[in-house]
């Protein structure tokens, strides 16, 4: 193949539309833009949610709620969810997450919470326990072990330094500052 046998690929290149070539070719006079005004104008308009001056909808409608950029997420389970366990399994976030119990697993890993009965003696290995989860779970004889989460590690900041007391320094005092005020009688020359 030579490069003037170069084409591109059948009906990949359109003819462009000959605008302005009279009224017959269905796109003269105005070339297809209506007619006089901002419309017809090249370049951008209007931005998105320009509504001609009207109040735009983002502005009509009520704000309400906001978002906690400080908020920690769980992955919850019940006690209850336990129950399907076989006696003396390591209960963890991953094993919930291979049985189906989870969807996923959040940021700052697993909590456990109280709904529900527990008759199987397990150990479970998570970031968080209710007060009534961890008796549950010991009065079914096993054990509740709280294992703090990686993510969760690496997303907090580091603890702020204990403050010490640091000595304010006094401002001292300038040449101009430190001579006493003396009095100044204008000087007078003598006439005679």
């Amino acid at each position: 193949m030579l490069i003037n046998q170069l084409s591109p690929t059948p009906n990949s290149k359109r003819t462009g539309k000959r605008l302005g070539r009279g009224i017959g070719s269905g796109l003269g006079k105005t070339s297809g833009k209506g007619g006089k005004g901002q419309t017809a104008r090249s370049g951008k308009q209007t931005r998105v949610n320009f509504e001609g001056g009207q109040t735009p909808l983002t502005r009509r409608l009520p704000k309400h709620g906001f978002t906690n950029n400080f908020s920690k997420n769980y992955s919850c389970v019940n006690v209850g969810d336990f129950a399907s366990f076989k006696a003396g399994t390591v209960v963890t976030a991953e094993l919930l997450l291979e049985k189906g119990v989870l969807s996923k697993i959040e940021a700052y890993g697993l909590k456990v919470l109280g709904d529900g009965e527990l008759a199987v003696k397990l150990t479970v290995k998570a970031a968080k326990f209710t007060k009534s989860a961890k008796e549950k779970i010991e009065a079914a004889g096993g054990t509740a072990q709280v294992v703090v989460n990686v993510k969760a590690e690496e997303t907090q900041k580091p603890a702020p330094k204990a403050s010490t007391a640091k000595e304010v320094k006094k401002p001292t005092a300038t040449k101009a500052q430190s001579k006493p005020a003396a009095a100044k009688a204008p000087a007078k020359s003598a006439k005679k």
